[in-house]
């Protein structure tokens, strides 16, 4: 079974890897929506996988550092893709959350990145 917590945080960002004159090489801003999930057996006195408010607290700290903040700034972030984003949200919540099964990233209302941890070699 799997369950998730979605947040929402605004920061912006540039991609100053990309071709010059692409537009997303200019500085500009998202409203973020990232989606944790968590994968478990459902404890039977319980009847949940774990309380969404553990999710929570583990994802505090690497939303202080996104939230209202310039991504590019933010070691690991330099080149602040969705999918490189959403490694770098598994590499750091993964520690804190060993039951996390995927991180979704979503840059605008139609694009985004799912990451299961497939290439994390940290």
């Amino acid at each position: 079974m799997e369950i998730y917590k979605e947040f929402v945080f605004e920061a912006a960002h540039r991609l100053p890897n990309v071709p010059e004159g692409h537009k997303c090489a200019r500085l500009h801003g998202h409203s973020w929506k990232g989606t944790i999930y968590v994968s478990g057996d459902l404890d039977p006195a319980l009847g949940w996988i774990m309380d969404y408010a553990d999710i929570k607290s583990a994802f505090a700290p690497i939303y202080e550092q996104l939230d209202h903040n310039y991504m590019n700034e933010i070691p690991g972030l330099e080149n602040p893709t969705s999918e490189v984003l959403a490694r770098w949200i598994w590499r750091a919540l993964k520690p804190r959350l060993p039951q996390l099964s995927r991180v979704v990233i979503n840059e605008t209302c139609t694009s985004g990145c799912i990451y299961r941890g497939e290439d994390d070699d940290a």
